[in-house]
C-alpha cells in the first residue's frame, strides 16, 4: 500500500491538475445543464481552481527538466496553500448558506449570460430572473450544498499537497 501512496504522491502535480480541471468541469456542467448560476463566492471558488492548476502545470513543466525535480516540493507547497484558501472560501460560502454570518454585499450579483431582452426586462421591471444570492444553497445533496463539498474536497487536496511536499521522495 505505501508503494501506491508513494507513487501517487510523487506524480501529484498531475493529480492535482486533473483535480483543479475535474472540479471545473464539475461546476461548468451543473452552470450549463443544470442551469445553476454561479454566485459571486462560487466564481471565487473557481478562480482557486484556476490557479491551482496553473500552479500544477508550471511545476510540471519546471520541475520535469533536468536537475528540476528537486523543486516539486514548493509546488507542492504553493498548490497546499491554494487548496486552503479555497477551503476558507468554501467554509465562509458554506457558513453564510447556513445562515451563521452575514454573505458578502456582492451577494446577489451574478456570473450569469446577460442578453438585450433579459436587460430590458429588468429595467421594465419583469425580470424573471433571480439573481442567485450567495447566502442560499441553490442544490444540496444529503443537506451538504456544493459549497459545503468544495469544503471537503479543498481539505482532501490541501492534505495530499501537504503529504506530497513532505514526502522524502520530493527532494531526490
Amino acid at each position: 500500500m505505501s508503494k501506491l501512496i508513494g507513487y501517487f504522491l510523487d506524480r501529484w502535480l498531475g493529480w492535482a491538475l486533473f483535480s483543479s480541471a475535474l472540479m471545473l468541469a464539475i461546476a461548468h456542467a451543473f452552470e450549463t445543464f443544470g442551469g445553476y448560476a454561479p454566485c459571486t463566492l462560487c466564481l471565487h471558488q473557481r478562480t482557486v481552481y484556476w490557479a491551482a492548476g496553473a500552479i500544477a502545470l508550471v511545476g510540471m513543466v519546471l520541475t520535469s527538466r533536468p536537475g528540476m525535480k528537486r523543486f516539486r516540493w514548493a509546488f507542492n507547497i504553493a498548490l497546499a496553500l491554494a487548496f486552503a484558501i479555497g477551503m476558507g472560501i468554501a467554509i465562509y460560502h458554506s457558513g453564510a448558506e447556513w445562515k451563521w454570518w452575514p454573505g458578502p454585499t456582492t451577494c446577489a450579483s451574478s456570473g450569469g449570460k446577460v442578453d438585450l431582452g433579459a436587460l430590458a426586462a429588468i429595467a421594465e421591471g419583469t425580470a424573471k430572473i433571480k439573481p442567485p444570492s450567495c447566502d442560499e444553497a441553490a442544490w444540496r445533496l444529503f443537506g451538504i450544498s456544493m459549497a459545503g463539498y468544495n469544503v471537503l474536497i479543498s481539505l482532501k487536496l490541501t492534505i495530499l499537497s501537504l503529504m506530497a511536499a513532505t514526502s522524502r521522495r520530493q527532494f531526490a
